[in-house]
């Protein structure tokens, strides 16, 4: 993923409400979401290169979701593939002290990343260049290739646009929730964070919704899940050219 969006306890039906993009080269192949046979009963995309993916929900609703921390000075193409860390924590779940430990034993093993994961009402963050991590307090919170809650222009701007939603939203429509998503606004060039990338890459990785020649958003996920334990999941898929390609919704209890 590159940018999550999550509303804990925002919503008088909602406790939990994810709003992700995933952005990707548009030629590295994915398939769409589906239930993995193995780990059983995990919901998540692929990443047919690695093996790995980059969120994924349980039917007993554990989470994982992933987004790289950017630092191409120290990117090596030796590490392991950080999709893996979701498929990892989602075979193993529920969350533990030694899973933490883990982590952070583990960390250097791959390039920089965040992991957001734990059940539904009891959700953290590991950033693996601090060896920190942060258990999710109600709020609209903001996870993208930094820290969490780092106040990039585009973190800033999802958070208090899906915050006034949500308080403006007596029932949530998934259409509203995806066009959140879908905004290219790019930032002005005196709030561009300077992550170690050229001027016009980080202005053209700078909006909600990203789209250049060869890298962009290739889809979009939401996760709702209600005060009555239904959960919801609904993936759009784009094309290269930024176009919504297909919509897919699972929804079940929580046993």
């Amino acid at each position: 993923m590159c940018i999550i969006f999550a509303a804990i306890k925002q919503h008088r039906d909602y406790p939990l409400i994810i709003a992700a993009n995933r952005d990707e080269f548009y030629s590295r192949p994915t398939e769409h979401s589906h239930f993995w046979p193995s780990p059983q009963d995990m919901l998540a995309g692929k990443d047919l290169s690695a093996g790995g993916t980059w969120m994924g929900v349980t039917r007993n609703a554990h989470i994982a979701a992933l987004t790289n921390i950017r630092n191409p000075a120290a990117q090596q193409n030796d590490k392991k593939s950080r999709g893996g860390l979701v498929v990892d924590y989602l075979s193993q779940q529920p969350f533990t002290g030694r899973y933490l430990t883990t982590l952070e034993e583990t960390a250097e093993q791959y390039n920089g990343f965040n992991l957001l994961f734990g059940h539904y009402q009891n959700l953290a963050v590991f950033n693996s260049h601090t060896f920190q991590h942060e258990f999710l307090r109600p709020g609209v919170h903001a996870l993208s290739n930094a820290s969490l809650n780092t106040p990039w222009p585009k973190s800033l701007k999802g958070t208090e646009a899906l915050s006034r939603y949500i308080q403006q939203a007596s029932h949530l429509n998934v259409d509203e929730l995806f066009a959140l998503l879908r905004d290219s606004t790019t930032a002005p060039d005196e709030q561009l964070p300077d992550t170690g990338v050229s001027v016009e890459w980080e202005k053209a990785l700078s909006p909600v919704f990203i789209q250049t020649n060869e890298y962009g958003t290739r889809s979009s996920t939401l996760l709702l899940i209600d005060r009555n334990q239904q959960v919801n999941w609904y993936e759009c898929t784009y094309s290269k050219h930024g176009t919504p390609a297909q919509t897919q919704h699972f929804s079940w209890k929580i046993s």
